[in-house]
């Protein structure tokens, strides 16, 4: 079956780390890197777009001219004069990351602003995909003028998948996060939380514990990832199945582990797996991710099936 993956969210660019103290200029971005592993394993007759903002200087040229490069599409992405992509740098120790951001005049947080464009976006689309970033990104307007659509996308059929990627440093209310979060699983069909960031934040006990508060917020289907502990899915009309994580030889860069595993378990499950069967699959992918600096690894590292 043909059709259409849209990604809504924020792609930056990043600094990693490289040979001899230097520093490589990469771009991603949660929502970019599941949009990039989506289209690593979807068949050729699926579609993958972006939607964001980007600025109309050289270093927005160059972050376009890469995205499409990837085989992603980039129609949907707005310019705006003023603006400028966001930056990232990612620090590590033992293989563990950090961050520090600067994207005080990040484009992407503009790109709710213009309704019409973006629902005619998500109206294109067949599976929608968005995270608890994108909506600490906005202010609180534009983040309900998002919500709006994508509630209106799942009352119309479509699949809306939501990764909540809790990011306290992004909110400025600890409450105020835990409410659009919860507003973020009201409007999926799908959630796929980090089970750390739900006992964190939210205060779950155990991996079913945060199955439950998605299933009472309405999700029709939750995908638990617990790390080295592996991914718990409980899907409407299915038995809870446990995935176990697959053994990775060296951890050298655990950026985009959820997100490569978000993008190539979507992909897997459109392409027909059954959702054990592409979560499988998609932890051998999140295993080849993290043993690789950076958070977007070229076809020829990753599992081919």
């Amino acid at each position: 079956m043909t059709g259409k993956l849209l990604s809504i969210g924020e792609c930056m660019v990043e600094l990693m780390q490289a040979e001899g103290d230097m520093l490589r200029k990469g771009y991603a971005g949660d929502t970019f890197n599941t949009a990039y592993y989506a289209r690593l394993f979807l068949p050729a007759d699926w579609t993958v777009d972006y939607f964001t903002a980007v600025g109309t200087d050289t270093v927005s040229d160059e972050l376009l001219a890469f995205i499409e490069s990837t085989g992603v599409g980039a129609a949907h992405i707005r310019r705006i004069e003023g603006r400028t992509p966001g930056l990232y740098m990612i620090h590590l120790k033992n293989g563990e990351r950090s961050f520090s951001y600067w994207r005080s005049t990040s484009a992407a947080k503009l790109l709710a602003d213009n309704p019409d464009r973006l629902r005619t976006a998500i109206e294109a689309a067949n599976v929608v995909f968005f995270s608890g970033i994108t909506l600490a990104i906005l202010s609180p307007e534009a983040a309900e003028t998002l919500l709006a659509e994508l509630r209106r996308a799942k009352a119309g059929g479509r699949q809306v998948v939501f990764d909540p990627n809790i990011r306290p440093r992004l909110w400025d209310d600890a409450a105020r996060m835990r409410a659009t979060i919860e507003a973020g699983a009201r409007a999926a069909t799908m959630v796929m939380p980090s089970f750390d960031d739900e006992a964190t934040h939210f205060g779950d006990a155990s991996v079913e514990a945060s199955i439950e508060r998605y299933r009472a917020l309405g999700a029709e289907n939750v995908v638990v990832k617990d790390g080295e502990n592996g991914v718990t899915l409980d899907f409407t009309g299915e038995d809870r199945v446990h995935v176990p994580a697959s053994q990775v030889s060296a951890v050298v860069d655990t950026t985009s582990a959820g997100d490569s595993f978000n993008g190539s378990f979507l992909a897997r499950l459109a392409s027909g797996d059954s959702p054990a069967d592409a979560a499988v699959f998609a932890a051998r992918v999140a295993a080849a991710v993290i043993g690789h600096h950076g958070a977007l690894i070229g076809r020829d590292k990753l599992p081919r099936g």
